[in-house]
């Protein structure tokens, strides 16, 4: 028997595999950012659904873990406290999809038009983003095993904790850089003038302005977020090392993918998407191991 370090759920080259992957990228676009975009940027209909709706993957993440904390806990005789957390992972879900993509599906659903169409259509939407994240709660209740109850309440405190740190963290880093996106660059005269690179800031200059949030990418902190994947693949039944990698690959394509849209779509350069995701990386690696075990038995 040897220990292995684990972090997230997978081995410790992994980490460091994603570590250098978003450090390589981060200095090839401190260079060559304004020209990556020249060359990637296109903006399309397939592109633009996927950038609006792709997030739901990583917030279906809340409520699973409010459904580990709710499990965990209810094993320890707290059933009340669980049902709260399990709520407020389902609401967190609910919550950040209105409001980073909730106009947009009123408008695709709808065609809803703040000030002209029924608030009752609001409402609607509401609860049917409220809805499509009902099912991660059911099938987590299938497969968590609850044989570990205090590894099954660690690993959906890491997630809901890392999750909204990442998010305010991001938030409060946008406000640090004010750096301007390409899409608004893009329709000066002279989109060079006014391009700045990521260590260029001028805090707090964007304001409301959504022009002046691109570093860095808020929607990369969020799809990051499924690199716990594996950790939470890792309470379930019948679990693996298999298991655990394969969600870890499934975790990087995604990333890779939404990545490359950010660009594609003209919302962000190539640092904005490295740093996103690993500021989330980081954070969730950090917090996961604060509380959860860093070691585990094999053979």
């Amino acid at each position: 028997m040897k220990l292995r370090g684990k972090i997230l759920g997978v081995s410790e080259k992994c980490f460091y595999a994603v570590v250098l992957a978003c450090t390589v990228g981060i200095l090839l676009g401190s260079f060559f950012d304004f020209q990556i975009n020249e060359r990637l940027a296109n903006v399309t209909k397939l592109g633009s659904f996927f950038a609006a709706y792709g997030c739901y993957f990583s917030y279906c993440l809340y409520p699973a873990a409010g459904m580990c904390l709710y499990k965990g806990l209810k094993k320890k005789g707290f059933s009340m406290a669980g049902t709260v957390l399990l709520s407020i992972g389902w609401f967190l879900a609910v919550y950040y999809t209105n409001t980073y993509s909730g106009g947009k599906l009123r408008e695709l659903l709808f065609h809803y038009k703040a000030g002209e169409s029924s608030p009752w259509l609001s409402v609607l939407n509401w609860l049917i983003i409220a809805v499509l994240y009902v099912w991660p709660m059911i099938l987590c209740n299938k497969i968590l095993d609850e044989k570990d109850a205090d590894k099954l309440i660690a690993v959906g405190a890491v997630i809901l904790i890392a999750g909204v740190v990442s998010d305010n963290v991001n938030q409060w880093l946008k406000q640090l850089a004010s750096r301007p996106r390409y899409k608004y660059l893009i329709t000066l005269d002279d989109p060079r003038s006014e391009f700045r690179n990521w260590w260029q800031m001028i805090p707090n200059l964007a304001g409301n302005n959504d022009s002046f949030k691109s570093w860095p990418s808020g929607n990369m902190t969020i799809a990051a977020m499924l690199f716990s994947l594996p950790m939470l693949a890792d309470v379930t039944k019948k679990r693996s090392e298999g298991r655990n990698f394969l969600c870890f690959i499934v975790a990087c394509v995604f990333v890779l993918l939404y990545g490359y849209n950010r660009i594609h779509m003209t919302n962000h350069f190539l640092t904005d998407v490295c740093f996103g995701t690993l500021i989330t990386y980081l954070i969730h690696a950090v917090v996961s191991k604060a509380l959860l075990p860093t070691d585990r038995l094999t053979k």
